[in-house]
């Protein structure tokens, strides 16, 4: 899951941000609302964590400005404004969910994965393809019934194609969904991830073109039926 920080308080974005990525989210941090608008129209999130107090753009303005623009993605407001008014004046803005600072870890951390939730539900539990099955539950893969030891930037984007199955990524793609911001690879480093599960699901079982190249475009599950 990626996660989107709008955050002008250094010391509680980085905090924040450690505890993230030691939950295994990934997560971009924006310092002000200008930055953090152009975050959310170019990468894609599945949660936006956004302080209402903010430089040049105003969480509020923003929360707006996102919804008017047609993003669904979920938006958690954090402030240290505690009245019933700022409240409403957020969730009209059409944010998700409200806390406010100084906030406990654990709830916000729980919330969070609340609101993750609720943008997953009409997922299916498990993920299939021909002879594939990935479970995002216990992050167990198997092939025809075998397990598939995978890394985790292989095994997101395994489930990256499942989750689109039809689709054609290129390595831009991949990079905007599966990488942060601050932590882009080279391209290169995308060849070298698909090559490796390609020879993981081959040793299962699999073709060789489970995942095939569509060239001049990008990558995607090859359909055999």
């Amino acid at each position: 899951m990626k996660i989107l920080l709008v955050e002008d308080e250094y010391r509680i974005a980085k905090a924040l941000a450690e505890v993230l990525i030691d939950q295994n989210y990934l997560v971009d941090i924006a310092s002000d609302g200008q930055v953090g608008w152009e975050f959310a129209k170019a990468f894609p999130y599945d949660l936006i964590v956004l302080d209402l107090m903010l430089p040049k753009l105003d969480g509020i303005t923003l929360c707006r400005q996102l919804r008017q623009e047609g993003y669904s993605i979920p938006i958690m407001l954090l402030t240290a404004k505690d009245t019933s008014t700022d409240k409403v004046i957020g969730l009209d803005a059409g944010a998700d969910d409200y806390v406010v600072k100084p906030f406990d870890l654990q709830e916000l951390m729980a919330r969070i994965r609340a609101l993750l939730r609720r943008g997953i539900t009409i997922l299916p539990p498990v993920l299939e393809w021909e002879k594939l099955r990935l479970d995002p539950s216990n992050y167990e893969v198997t092939y025809n019934g075998q397990s598939v030891h995978l890394t985790p930037k292989e095994y997101r984007i395994l489930e990256l194609f499942l989750r689109h199955s039809h689709q054609v990524f290129n390595r831009n793609d991949i990079l905007k969904h599966l990488w942060s911001f601050e932590e882009p690879p080279g391209e290169e480093t995308i060849k070298v991830h698909i090559r490796s599960l390609r020879q993981k699901l081959k040793f299962a079982g699999a073709n060789v073109d489970f995942i095939e190249t569509v060239y001049g475009l990008g990558y995607r599950l090859k359909q055999t039926f």
